[in-house]
């Protein structure tokens, strides 16, 4: 009988795909939350962008992003090389929306999940969820399809909705839990506030930290909401052993 996939600790690569499918779930937010963390802790990371027209990755994290394109094998392959040639580090990809059929084909006539076995990486899927019904059932169809063999990180962003009753209801979730999934929420960060950072293009240190014409001016207040955001937001991801 094989055995539920954990989250480990140690030298052993990661793979953190950070996907959903359905556009406007929170994916880019949530890429975003991990670039700034794995930056904070002095994690060494390389981060993929699939977004060909508004990679988040890219805009807010230059220095650590390069673009990928999902029908591209050659392109693909780079994010499980560049986890297995250097032990230890984090590969973090942003999926964009529909991106689900070409990464799983891909996955698929590659032996990908094999070949991460046999090198020691392991591969996490973050499913970022907002409270409606779809994702529910892209949850579903996520675990139908790899069953144990993926690592489940579930984020349930409540920047999108907090009531996650379907998803209780649906038996999906304790399914997911049963296969090992972490479960991560993402409280409700201020509207104003968002769009106050993204219209700076402004990292999420950038905003806590640098004020004027440099980063996005934001007020006393706002910076204090934004450091408490952060602070529930790095302690649900350290909790998934990232």
């Amino acid at each position: 009988m094989s055995q539920i996939p954990t989250l480990e600790a140690g030298n052993t690569s990661k793979v953190h795909l950070i996907g959903g499918e359905k556009g406007g779930v929170g994916k880019s937010l949530v890429a975003r939350l991990l670039a700034q963390y794995f930056i904070d802790h002095q994690l060494p990371f390389v981060g993929y962008d699939t977004d060909r027209s508004h990679g988040s990755l890219m805009r807010f994290y230059s220095g650590y992003a390069s673009p990928v394109l999902v029908d591209r094998y050659e392109a693909l392959d780079a994010i499980v090389e560049s986890a297995i040639e250097q032990p230890g580090r984090r590969v973090l990809v942003d999926l964009a929306a529909q991106t689900h059929d070409p990464l799983v084909k891909w996955m698929d006539e590659s032996g990908v999940l094999d070949l991460a076995d046999l090198s020691g990486v392991a591969i996490h899927y973050w499913h970022v969820m907002d409270a409606g019904k779809d994702s529910v059932d892209l949850l579903k169809r996520l675990l139908d399809r790899f069953g144990q063999r993926l690592r489940y990180v579930l984020v349930r962003n409540q920047l999108r909705g907090d009531d996650f009753s379907q998803l209780e209801k649906s038996g999906e979730l304790a399914r997911a839990v049963a296969l090992g999934a972490r479960v991560v929420d993402i409280r409700r960060l201020h509207d104003a506030l968002v769009q106050k950072i993204d219209a700076s293009n402004s990292s999420f240190w950038a905003a806590k930290n640098v004020g004027g014409k440099e980063g996005p001016a934001l007020g006393l207040m706002e910076r204090q909401r934004l450091k408490l955001w952060l602070n529930h937001a790095f302690g649900e991801i350290a909790a998934a052993g990232v």
